[in-house]
């Protein structure tokens, strides 16, 4: 009994608590996150029982509570109401008391019931799977069963793998440091390209610009584990992927804005704000700041860093680093300038079409009339977005 049924050796042990873990982590990511908060794909029902029924032994968690608590976080990212946003609660809150955070957001029922809905109201959830301590004292009798002693072990290392990992680094450093490939209307960044611990939540700037998509990953080099398991899924028609994330179509030989390209626009407004910072801000930037800064390759990423940055977002002293840059380039001061009438296109969305049509029409005239080289020829590029088809 001291070495349980499995009678394992130290590696076999570490080795089988890290799949154990892995197993939940993608319970949560597959099937808490993507397929119930965000309905971005649909689950086989053993698929989905089989995910319940291993959140209820690992974890304790009910799929609506979870589910309200993740959707209410959207909902009001980075402000006072957020649950658990560092910038609001601060880094070290968010980090370490991160399942303590999410309890006291559960003990809302209001917001429960307000952001719930769509989630399993059966027999089983109401009668056993909201039962939590349950389901964690079987797993614990089950460890030390298979495992001896050192089943207490593997168990409290399941019981507090999705609180740190998911409760306090996703939803603390997923706010707080990393890169973004998206302006996104937040702060939340890619902890790492390679999202494999944690199933690919990882590549949490990339969920903020895209929440309704099945896959995180947007860049060649980023990998999502958590998008490999459900295309595995899928193949053995066990799931069914309703949403991704779609790069807008650049039609070849297009020269003007039409309404077809305001669609576009406002449809594909990340990867239009991630193009320009590309195509626009970057290359300016090392063209104003690189003629004789020694190290002028960094400068110009800290500058595009401000540049694209939400305005509301920065502290004071970033905000007089803006200005003193703005200050110092006529050029850096203009491509921001745009950027800014840019982005304000797609926040007037409620006008009516030809309002944004003609406003387009404009940016573009205006942009082509600068001189600015990569400002002229990203306005030309603009004009041959289509809107990408539904796949």
């Amino acid at each position: 009994m001291i070495e349980g049924l499995m009678q394992l050796s130290w590696w076999q042990l570490i080795g089988t608590t890290l799949g154990l873990t892995h197993v939940t982590i993608v319970a949560v990511t597959v099937f808490l996150h993507r397929a119930q908060a965000h309905r971005a794909l649909t689950l086989h029902p053993a698929v989905s029982h089989f995910f319940r029924f291993w959140l209820w032994l690992t974890t304790g968690m009910v799929t609506r509570e979870w589910v309200a608590v993740h959707r209410y976080h959207h909902a009001r990212c980075e402000t006072e109401d957020d649950p658990h946003s560092p910038q609001v609660k601060g880094i070290r809150k968010v980090l370490w008391e991160g399942a303590e955070l999410y309890r006291e957001a559960i003990a809302d029922q209001g917001l429960v019931e307000r952001f719930s809905h769509g989630t399993p109201n059966d027999w089983l959830e109401r009668n056993v799977y909201a039962r939590r301590t349950t389901g964690i004292a079987i797993m614990l009798l089950l460890d030390v069963l298979l495992f001896g002693v050192a089943g207490v072990a593997v168990w409290a290392i399941q019981m507090v793998w999705i609180p740190f990992w998911a409760a306090g680094v996703i939803n603390g450093l997923g706010h707080w440091w990393g890169y973004r490939n998206f302006a996104s209307p937040d702060a939340a960044t890619n902890i790492s390209p390679w999202g494999i611990l944690i199933g690919g939540e990882e590549l949490h700037n990339n969920h903020h610009a895209f929440p309704s998509s099945a896959k995180l990953s947007a860049k060649w080099f980023e990998f999502d584990i958590g998008w490999m398991y459900i295309r595995i899924l899928s193949a053995l028609r066990l799931a069914r992927v309703r949403r991704v994330a779609l790069r807008p179509i650049l039609a070849a030989g297009k020269t003007s804005v039409d309404m077809e390209t305001v669609k576009a626009v406002v449809v594909h407004r990340m990867h239009v704000l991630a193009d320009y910072a590309r195509q626009v801000i970057s290359p300016v930037a090392r063209e104003e700041l690189c003629r004789s800064e020694r190290h002028c390759r960094k400068l110009a990423r800290q500058v595009r860093s401000l540049l694209t940055a939400d305005g509301a977002r920065l502290d004071e002293a970033a905000r007089q680093r803006l200005a003193e840059v703005l200050e110092h380039s006529q050029m850096l001061s203009t491509v921001y300038q745009f950027r800014e009438r840019l982005q304000g296109i797609w926040e007037r969305s409620a006008t009516s079409q030809e309002i944004l049509l003609e406003s387009l029409q404009q940016w573009c005239r205006e942009a082509e009339a600068t001189g600015i080289r990569a400002l002229q020829e990203f306005a030309r590029s603009l004009k041959r977005y289509q809107p990408a088809m539904a796949v």
